[in-house]
């Protein structure tokens, strides 16, 4: 099985409302995401040096598929549904996408 990163740099459009975005993008976002068949991982990360027109913060999720036309067309209707059910966050930026193939791994 193929294996695969996908990763959304995304920032908060409200700074007032950041600890909001966050509960909402942890507790409902993330979820919402992981019903889609071939997620088995997401883990979320913070910029602590963000410059501008950067992210402050990024999503990795993790993607075992060998069908990645496949994987990305039922993550898409699933996103649709999730945004037509207003289940997304108004303030949400998405700054950055990239789906990346995983091509060598080591671990300690």
């Amino acid at each position: 099985m193929a294996k695969w990163v996908m990763e959304i740099g995304t920032n908060c459009g409200d700074p007032a409302r950041e600890a909001e975005y966050n509960e909402w993008y942890n507790n409902i976002h993330l979820p919402d995401v992981m019903e889609t068949p071939g997620f088995v991982r997401a883990t979320r990360y913070e910029n602590t040096e963000t410059a501008e027109g950067q992210a402050k913060f990024i999503a990795l999720y993790e993607i075992e598929t060998d069908d990645l036309e496949a994987f990305q067309k039922a993550n898409s209707e699933n996103m649709a549904k999730k945004i037509e059910a207003g289940r997304m966050f108004d303030a949400l930026e998405i700054v950055s996408r990239g789906v990346y193939r995983e091509i060598y791994s080591v671990t300690k």
